[in-house]
């Protein structure tokens, strides 16, 4: 619980994390009030189209993630922490674990603040939280963000530069997965095993005959975050800090 306290004070004594909230959650809940301003018919407006920020928060969240540890291997924060706490297992565990949870609340506040300015600013749109399918795609995000930092932060652990690590996190949320489906013949296979196409099956927004369902897609994403950042605890025990 010490651990966890001292990873949560210094996570919140830098600017990045409440920068990086502060434009995820507009992002997030900005698109909607936008949609939801301009459409004319508001009963063609979803629950689907209120929530396309997330996408953007996302990688607001992913930024937020690989700084948290970038940021202490730059200015050498890094060496006292371990220094204090000779379990570097246990410090990055602990890194990992407060910013998968502030990500998880940006997350659902953002989506459910989505819905809400949608469902102000259109109150003639069918936005009701129906059904599992629905709370899926609203409370989902939350777990998604979640998730994603624990990416983020191996990433980071993993490279240790700021601009490196989220130059690849980008890069492949942004580009190389929507490139892998022009492969021919196995593009659009591969594609389907990508861990953000996961993502995209979990909230509901994949195409039709998905290769596996929406709560087995998130268990393989989070399976591979898992995956991940065991990998970067042990090339961190492994190197010098």
């Amino acid at each position: 619980m010490t651990l966890l306290a001292t990873e949560r004070m210094k996570l919140f004594s830098t600017r990045s994390p409440w920068f990086c909230a502060v434009l995820a959650l507009g992002m997030v809940i900005g698109f909607a009030g936008l949609l939801a301003l301009a459409e004319e018919d508001s009963s063609s407006l979803g629950l689907r189209e209120t929530l396309f920020g997330w996408q953007f928060g996302l990688m607001v969240v992913l930024v937020m993630g690989a700084l948290a540890i970038t940021t202490e291997y730059r200015f050498g924060t890094i060496r006292t922490a371990f220094q204090a706490v000779p379990n570097r297992t246990a410090v990055l565990l602990a890194k990992a674990g407060v910013v998968a949870a502030l990500a998880g609340v940006i997350g659902e506040v953002a989506a459910f603040g989505a819905w809400g300015t949608a469902k102000v600013l259109a109150p003639g749109a069918d936005l009701a939280i129906a059904g599992e399918a629905g709370w899926r795609s609203v409370a989902g995000v939350g777990l998604v963000f979640a998730v994603a930092a624990v990416i983020a932060v191996a990433v980071g652990a993993l490279v240790r530069q700021s601009a490196g690590a989220i130059s690849i996190l980008l890069i492949w949320t942004m580009l190389l997965e929507n490139l892998v489906g022009i492969i021919p013949r196995v593009g659009d296979d591969i594609q389907d095993w990508l861990p953000f196409m996961a993502v995209n099956r979990f909230l509901g927004s994949s195409g039709p005959d998905p290769v596996m369902g929406p709560w087995p897609s998130l268990a393989y994403f989070a399976g591979i975050a898992a995956v991940l950042l065991t990998v970067a605890v042990v090339v961190v025990n492994k190197r010098d800090a």
